[in-house]
């Protein structure tokens, strides 16, 4: 009795424990807006590196708020560029078309998120929802030499378009289930997008993505807190509404995003991220002129976590940055994130019975 009454605290008190190391965590269960482009231009609903470390970690009940800067930059090639120009409206698809080009795109977005986590268990796990909103800008630069060919006539000429845009993105409503036992940490979401962003598909620089889209997928922690040790990994499917301006319906996406990290103390972790995005099934509509237009990008990058104690409070900063490659039918460079987040801290008796790291 007195052996199975311990190992009860035990998991109590290990439970509590994973809940501080995951203080602050709860931006990585949001969502995040598409800041330059519509699916039409290569760039998808999901962010990718919208997850990463301690992803599918409970943490403490009641209400908790996550904010954080996003910038990226990005460029494409003739393949983005073309759609681009096609999509807005620029050229006639029936034309015979050969666009030497560039896009170049840079996006900075102010995301704020407020969640909500249960502290009554829901299935024999942790249940929380929230809702994201931001406010940004991006400018969008394209540039280069077109040849249009209509038989037996051919026309040159030098195009560039300039388009930036201030404003509002969609909204993102988010709920996910989360299960703890022991090292092992398990996530379920469900995701949607609420097109009310300040959008027009005339503009070749967009901050809503001009349809609706659901998004659900599941996600793994390991998290050994003797030896600081933590991997996560989350992965989710994106089904697109028609874009009712355009009737053009994007096809389905795959994201892979994870991260890992280890504790150098009780409140500092340094590690790495990174993400797979991938289209599994092509472009269609109507308003389609493209082709399947299958985009995929692959990141990585390093990243740098602290954890703030704030009396009944807890903050939790973190910075990361990603860097892109192997990329098909979409914008690639590089992005940063700077998080801010702040929830309920963890019961202070929690944190000298389960350490968060032991010297090796």
């Amino acid at each position: 009795m007195r052996h199975n009454r311990a190992s009860r605290r035990k998991q109590q008190d290990n439970m509590r424990g994973a809940r501080a190391l995951a203080v602050g965590m709860v931006i990585a269960a949001g969502l995040t807006p598409s800041a330059a482009f519509a699916d039409e231009g290569g760039v998808s609903f999901w962010l990718p590196g919208l997850f990463g470390s301690l992803a599918a970690v409970p943490v403490t009940p009641g209400w908790s708020v996550g904010s954080f800067f996003y910038n990226t930059n990005v460029r494409a090639g003739a393949d983005v560029a073309t759609a681009r120009e096609i999509t807005i409206g620029r050229f006639n698809p029936t034309v015979n078309l050969n666009l030497n080009a560039n896009l170049n795109a840079n996006a900075e977005i102010n995301w704020f998120q407020p969640t909500y986590t249960f502290a009554t268990p829901v299935l024999g796990g942790q249940f929380a929802v929230s809702m994201g909103a931001w406010l940004g800008g991006a400018s969008t630069n394209l540039t280069g030499t077109v040849t249009a060919s209509v038989p037996p006539f051919t026309l040159v000429r030098t195009d560039s378009i300039t388009d930036s845009v201030s404003g509002n993105g969609d909204l993102y409503p988010f709920a996910s289930q989360k299960w703890h036992q022991g090292v092992n940490n398990f996530m379920i979401y469900a995701a949607g997008d609420i097109p009310v962003g300040t959008y027009s598909s005339s503009s070749l620089a967009n901050l809503g993505i001009g349809h609706g889209a659901a998004d659900g997928g599941a996600g793994y922690t390991y998290l050994d807190q003797t030896k600081g040790h933590e991997l996560s990994a989350v992965g989710g499917f994106t089904y697109n509404l028609i874009n009712t301006s355009t009737n053009y319906q994007n096809g389905i996406d795959f994201h892979l995003d994870w991260g890992a990290s280890q504790y150098l103390s009780k409140q500092l972790f340094v590690g790495a991220v990174g993400y797979l995005y991938q289209q599994v099934t092509g472009d269609s509509g109507s308003g389609d002129r493209v082709g399947p237009f299958e985009s995929r990008v692959i990141g990585v990058g390093p990243q740098v976590g602290y954890i703030i104690p704030m009396g009944d409070m807890q903050g939790y900063l973190n910075v990361k940055g990603y860097g892109e490659f192997d990329a098909h039918d979409r914008p690639s460079g590089f992005n940063v994130w700077l998080t801010f987040a702040l929830s309920p801290a963890a019961p202070t008796s929690s944190m000298t019975k389960t350490p968060m790291y032991r010297k090796q």
